[in-house]
């Protein structure tokens, strides 16, 4: 008599389900991105990610509270100057609003690991993550301005710097510097597979970073592309990118699969805005169960290789946690 194979033996009950489980969520995967603008008791929600906000440095401190007590042990930090310029300066002001966000977390909470974003897109009166001349984005120019955004940043105590710009040869622009000043301790997560997607619009709503004229894809990455993002992180790891990014995710697991599988090193799935306000409408409907939906879209990023991700969720995924534990 020939067996029957029964693999729903292993599904039987809880117990034995949690026993066999390949992939787990937890606390320690998280970072947390965050937004930090000027003035007084700010708090404004971004109309296209509900439960996400622009903080004043007086209420991020408050924010901040909630993030330590949830556990989550990283934060990643976008800016909102006061005043967007050409070469976007506020980047690399030593008193530029990520700057004094970065002094302010590191004194009250020094256990919070901070990680900092290293673009212009956010401080340019343009929208571009890069100078520009007679239309043209400028590469090695701007590299030279990004080296200096992450050097401030360090000096003010970020953990980590993530150029998120897409210029070429930035890893290793800021890689030189950084140690060439002292900080060769500081680890680089590159975004190194970033795509031109039509995912980031509720980002550029909450960063005002949207660009003034054409678009980010003479930089960014063309999502029918594969091959050419693995080249990308080829690029940076021998540049010495510590950590890689893949964004989008959700629409990409087979890069984060493909980056893990070819390189070995730490990769975080960036679980960006778009795919956090589609998860928030469809709930708001009663369309979906929110939480078993984040939960399993974060696994399933976990189970394509992300070691570690960065997502809007990251407090209400602490919470679900700590309540199903």
């Amino acid at each position: 008599m020939q067996l029957i194979k029964r693999p729903r033996r292993l599904r039987t009950n809880d117990v034995i389900r949690s026993m066999v489980r390949e992939n787990h969520l937890m606390v320690t995967d998280l970072i947390y991105p965050m937004f930090v603008t000027y003035g007084e008791d700010k708090k404004i929600e971004i109309s296209s990610m509900p439960g996400i906000y622009q903080y004043s440095l007086d209420t991020f401190l408050v924010a901040l509270k909630e993030v330590v007590n949830l556990k989550v042990p990283a934060v990643l930090l976008f800016g909102i100057p006061e005043i967007k310029d050409e070469i976007g300066s506020g980047a690399y002001d030593e008193q530029g609003i990520v700057q004094q966000a970065v002094r302010l977390a590191k004194q009250h909470f020094p256990d919070l690991y901070i990680i900092t974003d290293v673009c212009l897109c956010e401080f340019t009166s343009h929208g571009h993550c890069g100078l520009v001349e007679d239309g043209i984005i400028l590469n090695d120019a701007t590299v030279d301005i990004l080296a200096k955004v992450a050097v401030s940043q360090v000096k003010a105590g970020a953990d980590m710097v993530a150029p998120s710009d897409m210029m070429d040869g930035r890893v290793s622009g800021i890689r030189e510097v950084l140690d060439f000043v002292g900080f060769c301790h500081i680890p680089i997560m590159s975004y190194a597979a970033k795509y031109a997607s039509g995912f980031y619009g509720p980002f550029r709503e909450a960063a005002g970073s949207a660009p003034q004229f054409g678009d980010r894809r003479t930089y960014q990455m063309d999502p029918a592309n594969g091959d050419e993002a693995l080249r990308e992180v080829a690029l940076d790891v021998e540049e010495g990118a510590d950590i890689i990014i893949v964004k989008p995710a959700m629409a990409y697991g087979d890069l984060i699969y493909r980056t893990k599988q070819s390189f070995g090193l730490p990769v975080a799935a960036y679980n960006v805005s778009g795919e956090y306000a589609m998860v928030k409408a469809a709930s708001a409907q009663g369309w979906i169960d929110e939480e078993r939906i984040v939960m399993e879209t974060l696994l399933g990023m976990k189970r394509a290789g992300a070691d570690l991700l960065i997502t809007y969720h990251a407090l209400d995924v602490a919470r679900w946690l700590d309540s199903n534990n």
